[in-house]
């Protein structure tokens, strides 16, 4: 089992341009399995882990409703933003600036193969990393993603979660809001959920910008305990 994750961290891109980009590590892997259970070898599989900020889009998941997007073409392109409708799980989410988003593209065979265990250990790295900052985040029963003051008036998501895999192997992942924008959710009904709100880390700490280096170093370590991985910067490969 190959317990090395190789990370990248794109910066700034377009949200088509990663996934496309994410489809092909996610193909490559896919086509390296099975060429392995065909010619009965055991090629180590390899993982991946990109951290991306994306400018704003609209992304909408398989079983997604459209409805929960409120602007038509023209609005949308009026506040600069695009929408896609993409094969993850999960209904409707916002991602931009200010906002840290991570795709693990792991073959869960070099860890284990459980996709509600990968989900909840994905909530957790993030429910570790708040807890950094002070705050005690934590699951809502039935709703993937992290969120504050669960079961009161004043819930509130701070990150949403939507994977894919095939053959145990995973796509897509979390968008944890740092310094996002939140005037752009008001755009969304979030997941298709109505009555909740959203919140950006910078605003639950009353800050004007948290630095999204020092987070993502917090999601690094955390990742990396959960999961047993030992990260290698993809400039190394």
């Amino acid at each position: 089992m190959n317990k090395k994750v190789y990370i990248e961290d794109l910066g700034v891109k377009d949200y088509k341009e990663t996934w496309d980009y994410q489809e092909t590590i996610f193909k490559s892997i896919l086509d390296l399995k099975i060429t392995n259970r065909r010619e009965e070898t055991d090629k180590e599989t390899p993982n991946y882990f990109l951290f991306v900020e994306h400018p704003h889009v609209y992304t909408l998941g398989k079983s997604g409703d459209k409805s929960n997007l409120l602007l038509n073409e023209e609005q949308l392109q009026a506040k600069g933003a695009t929408f896609y409708k993409i094969n993850r799980g999960g209904d409707i989410t916002y991602h931009g600036p200010g906002q840290i988003v991570g795709y693990p593209i792991l073959d869960l065979d070099n860890f284990f193969t459980d996709i509600h265990k990968y989900l909840r250990f994905l909530e957790e790295v993030i429910i570790l990393t708040l807890a950094d900052y002070g705050l005690q985040a934590e699951r809502s029963e039935g709703e993937t993603g992290v969120w504050l003051d669960v079961g009161t008036p004043f819930a509130r998501k701070i990150c949403a979660m939507g994977v894919r895999a095939s053959r145990w192997v995973t796509m897509h992942g979390f968008a944890l809001n740092v310094n996002a924008d939140l005037g752009y959710f008001d755009n969304i009904i979030p997941c298709g959920i109505r009555g909740k709100g959203v919140t950006s880390l910078n605003v639950e700490l009353g800050r004007a910008e948290i630095p999204l280096e020092e987070v993502k170093e917090k999601i690094k370590g955390h990742f990396q305990h959960l999961f047993e991985a030992v990260f290698v910067e993809k400039s190394e490969v």
